[in-house]
């Protein structure tokens, strides 16, 4: 089973991928809660994170992180992806990865240019059934655990 993730400051949005069947298993958010301060909603995660991998049996799993040259830095968003990279690196995971549209891209076999227009829904990505009915960010979340 392969796990991929999408940050934000307010969830974490995942799938899981069945790569032998190449089916999804399930696409799902994490949502922080609003009333826990910084280190309680980390530990959240954390926690969260490490009991998806452990119920699905993740073997492999990626993580879609904020671009380095972006425009509007989420301090909430980077410290969430911190977390879950340490998670990653504090489970049994086989492997994992941590990308950007360019190593994504590059994981899927598919041009840089054509990850925006597959996100944004105005190309459709024929492997995935009912892609045009999944938000951007569950598009990324399956994209990484594709590349996974």
């Amino acid at each position: 089973m392969k796990l991929g993730l999408r940050a934000s400051p307010t969830e974490v949005t995942f799938t899981v991928l069945d790569d032998e069947k190449n089916s999804i298993v399930a696409i799902d958010e994490i949502r922080v809660p609003k009333a826990l301060s910084t280190p309680e909603i980390l530990k959240y995660i954390r926690f969260n994170i490490l009991d998806v991998i452990r119920e699905y049996s993740i073997t492999k799993a990626g993580i879609r992180v904020t671009e380095s040259n972006s425009q509007t830095l989420s301090i909430e968003r980077i410290q969430i992806e911190g977390v879950i990279q340490e998670a990653f690196a504090s489970s049994l995971l086989e492997s994992y990865y941590v990308g950007q549209i360019s190593s994504i891209s590059k994981r899927l076999g598919i041009a840089r240019t054509t990850f925006k227009p597959f996100i944004d829904g105005i190309t459709n990505f024929d492997p995935v059934d009912g892609w045009a009915n999944l938000t951007k960010i569950q598009r990324e979340s399956v994209f990484c655990a594709i590349g996974a």
